[in-house]
C-alpha cells in the first residue's frame, strides 16, 4: 500500500502541502491517539537532519497527546476537506473524530497514522517549546492571529516518509 521514499524525495510543493491541502497532525498509541488539522508548519533541515515544525495551541486535544509521546505523525489527503473538516472543528474529547471521518488507523509505526493518506510523515519529537509575545519583532501576527492563546512550536526529525503506492 505504501512504499518508504527520502525526506528530500518528498514530490511537489511543500508550501502549498501544508498551507493549501493541510495535513492532520497525530499522536498517541492504540490505547489512546488523537488528531487535529493544521495548515501552519514548516519543513526543511535543522540539527543536521530533514525535519518539520508545527504549531499545536496548548488547550488543543492533541496536544496532550504530543506532551506524552516522543512520535508524532503529518498525513496528508490531497483534495479531501471533509477530513478536515471533522478534525479541524470537533474536539476528540467529544467525539470520535476517527468514526466520523471515516478514517482508518494504523499502528505498524512508533506514531499512529491514517491508512487514507497519501503521504505520511513519522516524526520524533526534538523540540517543544510555547511563543512567547516578547520575541515577536512585528506586533501584526499578534494582533491578527492571537487574542493570548499562542502556539506551541514542536520541531520533530523526520524519520520516516510513506507514500503510497502509484504516486
Amino acid at each position: 500500500m505504501y512504499k518508504e521514499i527520502s525526506a528530500a524525495d518528498i514530490p511537489g510543493n511543500v508550501i502549498d502541502m501544508i498551507s493549501r491541502e493541510w495535513m492532520l497532525i497525530t499522536a498517541g498509541g492504540r490505547e489512546a491517539y488523537n488528531m487535529m488539522t493544521a495548515s501552519w508548519g514548516f519543513m526543511g533541515e535543522i540539527w543536521g537532519e530533514h525535519s518539520v515544525s508545527v504549531f499545536v495551541r496548548p488547550q488543543r486535544y492533541t496536544m496532550e497527546f504530543i506532551d506524552k509521546n516522543d512520535y508524532f505523525s503529518l498525513s496528508f489527503y490531497g483534495d479531501n476537506k471533509a477530513i478536515h473538516k471533522v478534525c479541524g472543528s470537533m474536539s476528540g474529547r467529544e467525539v470520535n473524530k476517527t468514526e466520523l471521518a471515516g478514517l482508518t488507523p494504523n499502528f505498524c509505526e512508533k506514531a499512529p497514522y491514517f491508512c487514507e493518506a497519501r503521504l505520511v510523515l513519522i516524526c520524533k519529537k526534538q523540540y517543544a517549546a510555547p511563543m512567547e509575545e516578547k520575541y515577536f519583532t512585528d506586533k501584526a501576527p499578534l494582533k491578527k492571529w492571537y487574542n493570548g492563546d499562542l502556539h506551541i512550536n514542536i520541531i520533530g526529525k523526520i524519520e520516516k516518509v510513506l507514500i503510497k503506492n502509484g504516486l
